[in-house]
């Protein structure tokens, strides 16, 4: 399809010395009876900011892009395809799903480069905090040096992709230094010639190891994509045998790359288009994935007649079973029928019955729901479907009381003890610790440094001279040598 943009729519707690008098520990709940502590509540976070307007895109004079599918025709005549295993249509090799849906993988293709990479983010924000495993970008075809790699994007998506350990890259890959020039079938013909004999290997072993030096080694390589189309430069009509065999060549090339762990994946688009997509298939040898681009199109077809057309979807998944390949849905998105939310509906339920390796929507205009504001009822329904939710953080369970780490027992004599039910001490200084990031501030008279000798505080064997109200004994406010300043321990 072809590259298109489009901007889119303390509180802080402080224990109290147990040196105050009894009758003011015991309210203010700073000492603790044995055997009990204070819990504080967490308190509930902040929620999450919405998405944010990705923007208009920058031109590029080395825009790598797909071109839009010539609308296949339904009814014209074409060769039977070959009569595949029997397979139940709504089954097709297994794949691993989306760990926080149980959905398969999937993503989208939002822009070559990095802002493709930034709008990852911004999408799943949209889509309520949705998992989007998959990044998906392409190289561009208009000279060697692009198709080898030699473009600065490349290192924003390896920061992407190397990020979270489950993600999946996907790289278009064109075999055409001239791929979207309308150059003529003569021309076509000579190049996969040239291909198949080995003239360009030196480029597509300088793309794997640059690859493998960006740690994207286990890249999803779609190659030579829609090649059963008339738009590319790598369609493989003109010669179908070159054309496999270049395709061979240039995996076998990939492979020989210290590192790699290239998966390739052969993805024609839907229906019959200039050829029959399985004259050109290279041999289960060199394919790892079958894929297939689908766009709704053409107009007025049903989704019932995409999925029954000759080499259409049902086609696809019965070969790739044939063939015990897994298979993916590189592009797919609205076209000639415009804002067809009933598309959407069941094409996602079609990828969720299938079980693809991955799938990426071509996420702008007309194709797309998030970068396109042209589609709102199709772009509700996708957001129905595939919006999920992080991870939710699990609520805090209330925990018992625990006795604070450093608790000394206070002895408060026969005459107050007689009145209490539990032993009572004194927290550790300071109970309970601060917030992070913050500092205790302590009162010059709760210094901690000052409070290091207790015995003239926990010497209280006779309570008769406190009980005198005179105010001469010698436990009479004031009256206590070496105690420091402070509150008044009032009785």
């Amino acid at each position: 399809m072809a590259h298109q943009q489009r901007r889119i729519v303390h509180r802080r707690l402080l224990s109290l010395a147990a040196g105050a008098v009894v009758s003011a520990t015991l309210v203010s709940g700073t000492a603790y009876a044995a055997g009990t502590g204070a819990v504080r509540a967490p308190e509930p976070s902040a929620p999450a900011a919405g998405p944010a307007d990705p923007g208009p895109a920058d031109p590029g004079t080395t825009d790598p892009g797909v071109t839009d599918p010539t609308a296949a025709d339904p009814t014209a005549p074409d060769p039977a395809p070959p009569d595949p295993a029997p397979a139940d249509p709504d089954t097709s090799p297994s794949a691993p799903a989306s760990a926080a849906s149980g959905r398969p993988p999937f993503g989208a293709y939002l822009d070559y480069g990095p802002r493709g990479v930034e709008r990852m983010a911004e999408l799943s924000e949209w889509l309520g905090g949705a998992d989007l495993k998959v990044g998906h970008t392409y190289l561009p075809g208009d000279s060697w040096a692009g198709i080898e790699g030699q473009v600065d994007f490349l290192a924003n998506w390896a920061s992407w992709r190397n990020a979270q350990r489950d993600r999946m890259f996907v790289l278009n890959v064109p075999m055409s230094d001239r791929n979207e020039q309308g150059i003529r079938d003569s021309q076509v013909r000579a190049d996969l010639r040239r291909g198949a004999a080995g003239a360009f290997d030196r480029h597509f072993r300088e793309l794997g190891e640059r690859l493998v030096d960006l740690r994207l080694q286990d890249t999803v390589l779609v190659l030579g994509w829609e090649m059963n189309g008339t738009t590319y430069g790598h369609r493989c009509a003109p010669d179908p045998q070159s054309w496999k065999q270049y395709w061979n060549r240039v995996v076998t090339t990939m492979r020989s790359v210290p590192g790699q762990k290239f998966r390739f994946d052969f993805t024609p688009s839907r229906g019959k288009d200039a050829i029959a997509w399985t004259e050109c298939y290279p041999g289960d040898d060199t394919v790892d994935i079958i894929g297939m681009d689908s766009y709704d199109q053409p107009r007025g077809i049903t989704f019932d007649e995409q999925v029954s057309e000759p080499y259409g979807l049902q086609h696809h998944v019965d070969f790739a079973k044939a063939h015990g390949k897994d298979i993916s849905f590189p592009e797919w998105g609205l076209f000639r029928n415009g804002d067809n939310a009933e598309y959407m509906r069941r094409m996602i339920g079609w990828i969720d019955r299938q079980r693809p390796v991955y799938h990426t929507i071509t996420d702008y205009c007309p194709h797309g729901v998030w970068q396109c504001d042209d589609n709102p009822r199709s772009a509700a329904v996708y957001r129905e479907l595939l919006s999920g939710t992080a991870s939710p953080t699990e609520p805090t369970e209330p925990t018992e009381p625990t006795e604070p780490s450093e608790c000394t027992p206070l002895d408060l004599g026969p005459w107050i003890g007689q009145w209490l039910t539990e032993e009572v001490c004194v927290p550790g200084v300071p109970e309970p610790p601060p917030y992070p990031g913050e500092e205790p501030e302590w009162p010059d008279w709760a210094d901690p440094g000052e409070w290091t000798d207790w015995s003239e505080w926990t010497d209280w064997s006779d309570w008769s001279e406190w009980a005198d109200r005179s105010g001469s004994g010698p436990y009479a406010p004031g009256a206590l040598s070496g105690a420091p300043a402070g509150p008044s321990r009032g009785a």
